[in-house]
C-alpha cells in the first residue's frame, strides 16, 4: 500500500533538514530558498515495537516492517499558484500525495534567513493555505464551468455535482480549506473524487530550537489554537536535534544524547507515528519462520480487504482468516501454545481487522 506524506513549507524552515533525518536520504539542505527542487522521496519504517517482540518469539529468517512515503517538496511563496518561484511544480508534487506534514518555524535565530524577513508562523500558515486554497479554487472553478450547460439543461447529475462545486467555491472564497467543509454522507465520495489539495488531512509540525523542545514557546501556542479550532494535529520537533542524534550511530550514545536532552525517543520516531495515524492506517502481522512481517492496512478494512493488501487472489478467493490477538499471542509465546489454549479465531468476511492482529489468510482461486 504506496501511501505518500508530503512536507510542506516556506522555504528555510526545516523541511529538508526534517526530511534527512526521517530517511537518512541526504536532501541538499541549505541555508537559501528552493534547494530543494526536485521532491526527494524517502520510504520510511513505521518503527513499531510489537514487530520486534514477535521476532524475538518467532525467530524468523526474515523481520520486515511495514513503510510510508515521505516527499519533500520545494519550498512555497506568495504567488505560487500563479506560478511563482516554483509554484506549478510544487502544487503538482503536492496534489499526488494522501497528507500533508506543514512544517512551521517556531524559532528565532538571526543566521537563518526567513524568506520574509521575520519569524511569524501564523503569517506563514496563511502564505501556504492561501495558495493551496487559491490552486482548488482554479480548478473547481474549471470543472464548474465545463458541467454549468449541461446543468442548465437538465442533467440531474451534472446539477448535482455543480451544486456541490458551488459549496466547496464558497468556502475557498471565504478563506476555508475544503477539509473543513461539513459533507453529507452521499458527499464524502464527491469531495475524493476532485483530489483537492485542501482537502488532505494536513499535521503541523512545529520545528523549535534546543529550548523549546519539550513544552515548546509563545510561538507554538500560537500554532496549538490554530490546530485545535481545525481539528487538525500538531506536533514540537527540533530538527537541529534531530539532525544531531541521527549522526549517533551508537544506539547507548543516542539513548544517552535523549537522556540529556529530557526525552524519551528521538521525535522522528514519534513523528512518523503521527503520520501512519494522519493517513488513517493500522498494521496487521502475519509470523511464520520464514518471515515476521507488518502490513499496512485502512482502519475499518475487513479481512478480505486485508487479504488484499499482501495480494488481489487473496481478495478475490478469501475463504477465511485464522486470526490471534497480539496480546495472546505475546501472553501464550507461540501459535501452538495459543491454539492449545482455545484463543486462535476462524474469521469470515464480515470480521472487522483490529491494529496488531496476527493472521493467516485461507483462500482459494
Amino acid at each position: 500500500m504506496a501511501l505518500k506524506c508530503g512536507i510542506v513549507g516556506l522555504p528555510n524552515v526545516g523541511k529538508s533538514t526534517l526530511f534527512n533525518c526521517l530517511s537518512n536520504a541526504k536532501a541538499q539542505s541549505a541555508n537559501f530558498p528552493f534547494c530543494t527542487i526536485e521532491p526527494n522521496v524517502g520510504i520510511i519504517t513505521v518503527p513499531d515495537p510489537r514487530l520486534q517482540k514477535l521476532a524475538e518469539l518467532v525467530n524468523p529468517q526474515n523481520v520486515i516492517p511495514t513503510t510510508v512515503e515521505i516527499v519533500d517538496i520545494a519550498g512555497l511563496v506568495k504567488g505560487a499558484s500563479q506560478g511563482e518561484g516554483l509554484g506549478n511544480k510544487f502544487l503538482g508534487n503536492i496534489r499526488e500525495t494522501d497528507a500533508i506534514l506543514h512544517v512551521l518555524r517556531c524559532f528565532d535565530d538571526g543566521n537563518v534567513v526567513h524568506v520574509d524577513g521575520s519569524v511569524d508562523p501564523i503569517r506563514d500558515k496563511e502564505v501556504i493555505d492561501m495558495e493551496l486554497q487559491l490552486k482548488d479554487l482554479e480548478t473547481l472553478q474549471a470543472r464548474a464551468t465545463k458541467i454549468k450547460k449541461a446543468a442548465r439543461t437538465g442533467d440531474k447529475d451534472a446539477a448535482k455535482s455543480l451544486g456541490f462545486y458551488e459549496k466547496i467555491i464558497t468556502a475557498l472564497e471565504a478563506g476555508h480549506s475544503a477539509r473543513s467543509v461539513e459533507l453529507e454522507e452521499s458527499e464524502v465520495g464527491l469531495l475524493k473524487e476532485l483530489q483537492l489539495i485542501t482537502a488532505k488531512p494536513v499535521m503541523y509540525v512545529c520545528n523549535v530550537d534546543e529550548a523549546s523542545v519539550i513544552s515548546g514557546n509563545a510561538y507554538v501556542e500560537n500554532v496549538q489554537e490554530i490546530a485545535a479550532a481545525e481539528g487538525a494535529s500538531l506536533m514540537i520537533i527540533g530538527a537541529a536535534i534531530e539532525a544531531d542524534i541521527a549522526e549517533l550511530d551508537d544506539p547507548e550514545e543516542r539513548s544517552m544524547f535523549l537522556e540529556d536532552m529530557g526525552l524519551k525517543e528521538a521525535g522522528v520516531a514519534q513523528l512518523i507515528r503521527k503520520a501512519y495515524e494522519l493517513l488513517d492506517l493500522q498494521t496487521y502481522f502475519t509470523a511464520g519462520e520464514k518471515e515476521v512481517r507488518a502490513w499496512t492496512y485502512r482502519r475499518g478494512y475487513k479481512a478480505p480487504q486485508a487479504a488484499g493488501v499482501i495480494h488481489t487472489d487473496f481478495q478475490k478467493g478469501f475463504i477465511r482468516a485464522e486470526v490471534i490477538a497480539y496480546d495472546d499471542y505475546i501472553t501464550y509465546g507461540s501459535e501452538a501454545a495459543v491454539k492449545e489454549a482455545g484463543k486462535l479465531g476462524v474469521e469470515g468476511k464480515e470480521y472487522l481487522v483490529k491494529d496488531g492482529d496476527i493472521m493467516h489468510f485461507r483462500f482459494n482461486v
